[in-house]
């Protein structure tokens, strides 16, 4: 029996997220264990009158590559890729994984090497989608894997997704455009303002945000969404911050994470699990070892932790911190091969001042209007 929720998902990501109009070109992105939701978008895709291109991937195929390429095929760029997203009007990539833990063996240096020779894909995606030219949206399937890693059941994780996204209720889109407009009242908000200071156990970190914006994340990028984010000016970042929750970028895992910034950049990195990696991923770069995204999260129906970075960043009463390439559209001007998300549990003594204004407490906002759980 289907779950209805799958053709709701698909039609949400089709008609609300990337808004896909006749004669739009469409990749659709994704691994054949989550062979519904690429169906159902497939077809409700076709529909709208789209020409869609789907690119089907086998998950271990990216654990042969990075076992047996040799450094030259680690750094190529394929010329395909980058011609794919110079064409396409809309981008939707739909995550799952048989293995979640493929990659955590592999060599951190592979991995940055093969990181850093994409940048120039990355880096046209993003500045495409900021003059926008190219809308796009990613979601997870709910599969065994993911299920395990947030120690539930797949029909508990297939519940934990959908409801994230509101896809239990009648019209999830007349939903999600609510949310959107409380969303903005809060991005309005904090475009006015100039200074951002977040405080809690272990953490004392400030940074500038004059002259750049702050984005409403309503759907229209990841789905299920509910963040505010903004990039940091790049060499205003001073201070110290302990991320509550581990950190995993590629497969790998890392705990305990504290990071100290002296004129935007990365002075001090420490970790009670992964050190070494997390400091092999801070030196990928030039641009690695700088904030290229910060960001509050403000999902009240995401209330756990799952180690899944797409939900985990949306946790109501979060802040989260991304090392590494900044999204052109907030004036962040970071470049680089990385782009980690660190989560910050503000729930149990945190606190968010906006120009020395105290605007959240112990993971809510003070001002009614924005949102509230």
């Amino acid at each position: 029996m289907k779950d209805p929720r799958v053709e709701k998902l698909a039609q949400l990501l089709v008609d609300y997220s990337v808004r896909l109009k006749p004669r739009d070109i469409v990749a659709i992105n994704g691994e054949a264990i989550a062979a519904p939701l690429i169906r159902a978008v497939y077809r409700a895709a076709l529909r709208r009158g789209a020409f869609v291109i789907s690119d089907v991937a086998l998950d271990s195929i990216t654990e042969i590559f990075y076992a047996e390429a040799n450094k030259e095929q680690l750094q190529w760029l394929s010329p395909f890729a980058l011609h794919k997203v110079r064409k396409i009007d809309a981008s939707i990539g739909i995550w799952a994984d048989e293995n979640t833990k493929g990659l955590s063996n592999v060599d951190p240096k592979r991995l940055a090497l093969a990181s850093s020779a994409r940048k120039p894909i990355s880096k046209l995606f993003m500045d495409r989608a900021a003059a926008g030219k190219l809308r796009w949206c990613g979601t997870q399937w709910p599969c065994h894997a993911s299920a395990q890693d947030a120690e539930m059941s797949l029909e508990e994780y297939e519940d934990f997704v959908f409801g994230a996204g509101h896809l239990d209720d009648a019209n999830p889109m007349n939903t999600w455009k609510r949310i959107s407009k409380q969303q903005q009242t809060l991005t309005d908000y904090l475009n006015r303002c100039r200074q951002i200071r977040i405080v809690a156990e272990d953490t004392d970190i400030r940074f500038s945000v004059k002259g750049h914006k702050w984005i409403n994340c309503d759907g229209h990028y990841n789905f299920p969404d509910g963040e505010i984010f903004t990039g940091p000016v790049e060499d205003s970042v001073e201070g110290h911050v302990a991320f509550s929750f581990p950190a995993v970028h590629g497969g790998r895992e890392v705990d305990g994470i504290r990071l100290a910034f002296e004129k935007g950049k990365v002075a001090k990195a420490e970790a009670g699990k992964g050190q070494e990696f997390l400091r092999a991923m801070i030196a990928m770069d030039k641009g690695s070892c700088y904030l290229g995204e910060a960001a509050f999260g403000v999902n009240y129906n995401v209330k756990r932790y799952t180690k899944n970075t797409l939900f985990d960043e949306k946790i109501g009463g979060t802040i989260h911190l991304a090392l590494g390439a900044g999204y052109p559209e907030t004036g962040n001007k970071n470049r680089s091969g990385l782009h980690w998300d660190m989560v910050c549990d503000l729930h149990k003594g945190g606190e968010i001042y906006a120009d020395g204004e105290l605007i959240q407490k112990n993971g809510r906002f003070l001002n009614k209007k924005f949102p509230q759980p």
